[in-house]
């Protein structure tokens, strides 16, 4: 999976006004307590993020998975 695919799933299942707040401000657990653009920075690959949110997640991510 590319960023661009992640960021646009991510865009779809917590909308464009959240998704990029929640991309920045909100820690995962599964990430090990990191943000999405934390990991990202990481170096953790996109498809292993959206496993964490969809983990994490289930009810919002449940229609892109």
């Amino acid at each position: 999976m590319r960023i661009s695919d992640l960021k646009e799933r991510i865009t779809l299942a917590f909308g464009p006004e959240w998704a990029p707040s929640f991309c920045k401000d909100i820690a995962i657990s599964e990430l090990g307590s990191r943000s999405v653009d934390q990991a990202l920075h990481d170096g953790l690959e996109a498809d292993e993020i959206w496993k964490a949110l969809v983990k994490s997640h289930p009810k919002e991510t449940e229609k892109y998975r």
